[in-house]
């Protein structure tokens, strides 16, 4: 993709999000994540139905009647996005890879934590940590972030969620918001993903083509692994053989979400040739309803 392309493509995902952050997103952002504490507001009146509790003793003796603290929720948080870029991401069955889908909804995210004047920061990784945008607020600072992943070009083909995580640790004040984009072919992380969501509100999301979870039957065709380089030979009019690596693909998606809620991690599972913004919603209103 050239740098005209890339212009034209973040032109129309400004424009996409933008539309669905005003209608949707922000409010459901909002709703999910809190900030962490609590600030001094002001001092008023006390108005029956108030706590007790929060009576300001030394005005209401100075005034003569009585007055309460007001506190209000600190908002700001930080949102960092943890992508992963490794070759397997540069894989797409239609008209966009999953990395170019990865990027849409790092927009999405990232315009929705702005919106709430909340700060976006930006991991790129593949088996290491290959880019790393501080976390900053404001809308040029997100298209930079969109941009940085849809011109990024990483330098090895593997990935190393373990590596990733362990940095976004190291950067990141305690409960910060992390979303984990992948398509998760690795392992191993699973302990530093325990300690990660520990730390942050941590949210994995998984992208996953429809040619990575069925196979259609067009004869022999030459299957090799992006980030490994191996190849193999299928034959796809085999039923059998098409049932095995649909079994074989079952299997490595029940593991993974084993993972996530063993962890417990909330997970979103999108696939590239369906919208990714109705699992979105779906997981924001789950999770609110759980803060009730």
């Amino acid at each position: 993709m050239d740098e005209k392309e890339i212009l034209k493509k973040i032109q129309r995902i400004e424009i996409f999000t933008n539309r669905l952050v005003n209608t949707v997103f922000a409010g459901e952002y909002e709703s999910v994540f809190k900030g962490q504490g609590i600030t001094f507001d002001e001092v008023r009146e006390y108005q029956v139905g108030d706590e007790i509790r929060t009576i300001d003793w030394n005005v209401t003796a100075r005034m003569g009647q009585a007055y309460i603290k007001k506190y209000v929720e600190e908002r700001e948080l930080v949102m960092m996005l943890v992508v992963d870029m490794s070759a397997s991401t540069s894989f797409g069955s239609i008209a966009e890879t999953k990395a170019e889908i990865a990027a849409e909804i790092a927009a999405l995210l990232a315009f929705s934590a702005i919106k709430n004047n909340d700060k976006v920061g930006l991991i790129c990784f593949t088996d290491t940590v290959e880019h790393f945008v501080a976390p900053r607020k404001g809308k040029r600072h997100v298209l930079r972030v969109v941009r940085d992943i849809l011109h990024f070009q990483p330098k090895a083909p593997g990935t190393n969620i373990e590596t990733a995580l362990a940095f976004a640790d190291r950067v990141l004040k305690p409960h910060s918001v992390v979303f984990l984009i992948s398509d998760f072919k690795d392992s191993g992380y699973e302990k530093q993903l325990r300690l990660s969501s520990k730390q942050h509100s941590l949210i994995a999301i998984t992208l996953q083509d429809r040619r990575e979870v069925e196979l259609p039957n067009v004869g022999l065709i030459e299957l090799e692994d992006a980030e490994s380089g191996e190849r193999v030979i299928v034959d796809t009019r085999s039923e059998a053989a098409r049932d095995r690596y649909t079994e074989l693909n079952r299997r490595a998606d029940a593991e993974r979400r084993h993972v996530f809620r063993a962890n417990q991690v909330d997970s979103i599972h999108i696939r590239t040739d369906e919208s990714y913004v109705k699992p979105l919603i779906q997981f924001f209103r789950q999770r609110a309803a759980r803060r009730l």
